[in-house]
C-alpha cells in the first residue's frame, strides 16, 4: 500500500497533466516545425513543464527496481532586448526505490532539487550556435536516504546548433559542496550531457544522448546511454510532446545500476 504522501504526489502530477498548467503556453503562434525545434533546445524562450517517469532495474546485488517521477519546469525570463535568463529546475520524486542490497530499506519521497540559471543571448552567434551559462545549485531537499545532505553549487553551460532538422550540442555542470553534513558523502561532481537529435517532417524526434557524471572524490563514473523517440501532437488546442526512451548503463559504480 502506498503512503498517503505518495498518493498526494500522484494527484499533483495528474493536475499538471490535465489542469491549467500548459505544457507549452508561450509559443502558440509558432508553426509545428518551429515548436518542435524549440522543444529540443534546453534554453529556448519557451515555457514548458516536462514530466517523466523513469524505471531503472537490475540495481545492485539485489537486482532492485527504482521508479522515479521527474518534474522539470523550464521558465524563460526576459532580462533585456538582448538576453534571457532560463530557469531549469529538476525535481526527482521517488515513488519506489528498492534497496540495492538484500535486507536494506526501501526509500520513498523527494530527492535533491537541481536548480540551474542560464544567461543566454536571444540571437544565435554568426555561425549559428546557441549558448547559455550561469550557476547551478543542488539543494538538499531530499528525504532520508535520498539526499546528499549538502548544499552544492558550481557553474553550468550549454551550447547547441540546429540545422536541417538536426540538433547537436552538450550541457555541462560542476558541483562543489558549500555547506552541509561534514560526514556525508563528499561531492565534487561533473555532469556531461552530449546530445544528437533529428526531427523528421512528421515532427517525430529521434535522439541519442548520455547523461554521464563523475564524482572525482571517489573516481566513480555513471554513464547511461539513452535512445529516445518523441512525437509532437495536439490534444484539444494544446501542443504536447510525448516520448519514450530506453536506457542502458555503459558504466556505473559497483552496486549501482546495470
Amino acid at each position: 500500500m502506498q503512503p498517503a504522501y505518495v498518493k498526494n504526489i500522484l494527484k499533483c502530477i495528474l493536475i499538471l497533466l490535465t489542469g491549467n498548467v500548459g505544457v507549452v503556453q508561450s509559443v502558440r503562434a509558432d508553426d509545428a516545425a518551429e515548436l518542435a525545434k524549440k522543444l529540443q533546445n534546453p534554453i529556448a524562450s519557451l515555457t514548458s513543464v516536462p514530466l517523466k517517469l523513469d524505471w531503472d532495474t537490475d540495481i545492485g546485488p539485489a537486482n532492485a527496481d527504482r521508479s522515479t517521477y521527474v518534474v522539470q519546469p523550464v521558465i524563460p525570463i526576459n532580462l533585456n532586448d538582448s538576453w534571457n535568463i532560463i530557469s531549469r529546475t529538476i525535481t526527482p520524486i521517488y515513488i519506489d526505490a528498492q534497496s540495492p542490497f538484500e535486507g536494506g530499506s526501501n526509500a520513498y519521497g523527494m530527492g535533491d532539487i537541481l536548480q540551474s540559471f542560464f544567461f543566454s543571448p536571444k540571437m544565435p552567434t554568426a555561425s549559428g550556435w546557441i549558448w547559455g551559462a550561469g550557476p547551478a545549485l543542488s539543494l538538499p531537499t531530499g528525504d532520508d536516504g535520498l539526499t546528499s545532505n549538502k548544499f552544492s553549487a558550481g557553474p553550468t553551460a550549454v551550447a547547441l546548433k540546429q540545422v536541417n532538422g538536426w540538433t547537436y550540442g552538450m550541457l555541462w555542470n560542476h558541483l562543489w559542496p558549500i555547506s552541509g553534513d561534514a560526514d556525508a558523502r563528499q561531492v565534487n561532481t561533473d555532469f556531461f550531457l552530449p546530445f544528437l537529435l533529428f526531427i523528421n517532417k512528421g515532427y517525430t524526434t529521434f535522439c541519442i544522448n548520455t547523461e554521464s557524471s563523475c564524482n572525482w572524490k571517489t573516481e566513480d563514473w555513471t554513464v547511461p546511454v539513452n535512445l529516445t523517440v518523441a512525437q509532437l501532437l495536439t490534444i484539444g488546442k494544446r501542443p504536447v510532446s510525448l516520448l519514450v526512451r530506453y536506457r542502458k548503463y555503459a558504466g556505473s559504480p559497483p552496486g549501482e545500476q546495470d
